[in-house]
C-alpha cells in the first residue's frame, strides 16, 4: 500500500472514538463508563483528548450533555463502523474444537423444563458438552461468550436473530384435590391465591384481581393471596396443595401430565408473549449449535 494511502487512513484512537459513540448513544458519561468497562474520568479524557486531535468540540457541556452537529451526524457512521468491525472480527473467530455450547436462559425455564429433557440429549449427542448459565439478566451474548439463549418476551430482541421456540398462555392450575371441589368460577373466592412476588420487578403473568374480573368474579369477595418468593415456590405450593396459583403453561407442563397439577375448570388464557431461542446475528453458527437447536424444536413441538 503507498505511503499516500497509509496517510489517508491515520485515525485517533479507536478507545477515544468507542468513547464518543457510546456517550452520543446513551447522551451520558456515567453510562458510557459502564457499557465501557472504564471508570467516567476515564471516558472524559478520552473524549477531550480526541476534541483535541480533532481541533472541534464535540458536546457541550452545562446542565445536561448535549451534542454538537459534527457529533450527530458522525454517530451514526461510527455506530454502524462499529457493528461491522464487529462483524469482522467475528468471522475471524476459529470455531473451538469440540463442542461444548454455553446456553443463556431463564432460571426457572431451565429447572421446570429444560433440565428433565437433556438426558435424552446427552444420550443422542454425548460429544456436545452443555454449559447451562441461567440468568433472570438481559445478557450480551457476544461479550460473554454465550452461544445462543432462550428469552421469554414478544421476539423483538435488538441485534440477535430470534426463532420462536414456544407460545405461551396463563393457566389456573391447582392440586387435583382442590380442582374436583371447584366447579364454577365464583369458588375460586374460597381458596388461597398463591402470589409469586417476583412479579413486583418481572411480571410474568396477570396480577390476580385483574384475572379474577376478566372471568367475572366479584373482586371484593376473593380468597386471601398468599405471597410467595418466586415462581417455583409458586408452583411447588400449588402441587402441595397449598392453593390456586396462576402458571405459564409451559412451566406446569410435566405436572399436568403427571396429574400431580390440574388445570382448573379448564381457564386457558392466550398471551402475546413466547420463548424465543436466539443467536447473534454476527456470528456464524456452529454445527453443535444447529444440532441442539434442532433437538429444542424437536422437544418443543412434541411439547
Amino acid at each position: 500500500m503507498s505511503e499516500e494511502k497509509l496517510m489517508s487512513r491515520r485515525l485517533p484512537s479507536l478507545n477515544a472514538l468507542r468513547a464518543l459513540e457510546s456517550v452520543a448513544r446513551h447522551g451520558s458519561i456515567g453510562l458510557a463508563a459502564r457499557e465501557l468497562h472504564v471508570t467516567p474520568a476515564a471516558v472524559s479524557q478520552q473524549v477531550h483528548q480526541l476534541e483535541e486531535w480533532l481541533g472541534t468540540e464535540l458536546f457541550r457541556r452545562g446542565r445536561q450533555l448535549t451534542m454538537t452537529d459534527a457529533t450527530r451526524h458522525a454517530l451514526p457512521l461510527l455506530t454502524q463502523g462499529f457493528d461491522l468491525l464487529l462483524r469482522g472480527v467475528e468471522t475471524m473467530r476459529v470455531p473451538v474444537s469440540g463442542s461444548r455450547l454455553v446456553i443463556s436462559l431463564p432460571p426457572v425455564f431451565a429447572q421446570r423444563w429444560l433440565v428433565g429433557r437433556l438426558a435424552e440429549f446427552r444420550r443422542n449427542h454425548p460429544e456436545i458438552e452443555l454449559q447451562l448459565a441461567p440468568t433472570r439478566r438481559m445478557v450480551d451474548l457476544d461479550a460473554e461468550g454465550i452461544d445462543l439463549a432462550i428469552r421469554f418476551g414478544n421476539g423483538r430482541f435488538p441485534g440477535l436473530k430470534a426463532e420462536r421456540l414456544m407460545a405461551e398462555e396463563v393457566l389456573l392450575v391447582a392440586a387435583p384435590e382442590i380442582a374436583a371441589r371447584l366447579t364454577v368460577p365464583q369458588d375460586l373466592c374460597r381458596e388461597i391465591m398463591l402470589l409469586d412476588d417476583a412479579r413486583m420487578w418481572d411480571p410474568v403473568v396477570p396480577d390476580w384481581h385483574d384475572w379474577l374480573k376478566s372471568q367475572g368474579v366479584d373482586v371484593t369477595a376473593s380468597g386471601r393471596i398468599q405471597h410467595l418468593g418466586d415462581t417455583n415456590l409458586v408452583l411447588q405450593a400449588a402441587i402441595s396443595g397449598l392453593g390456586l396459583a396462576l402458571a405459564w403453561k409451559t412451566l406446569v407442563a410435566d405436572e399436568l401430565v403427571r396429574g400431580t397439577l390440574v388445570n382448573v375448570l379448564g381457564i386457558r388464557l392466550p398471551s402475546a408473549r413466547a420463548y424465543y431461542l436466539v443467536m447473534s446475528e454476527y456470528r456464524q453458527p456452529s454445527a453443535a449449535v444447529a444440532v441442539f437447536r434442532d433437538w429444542l424444536m424437536q422437544m418443543a413441538a412434541e411439547d
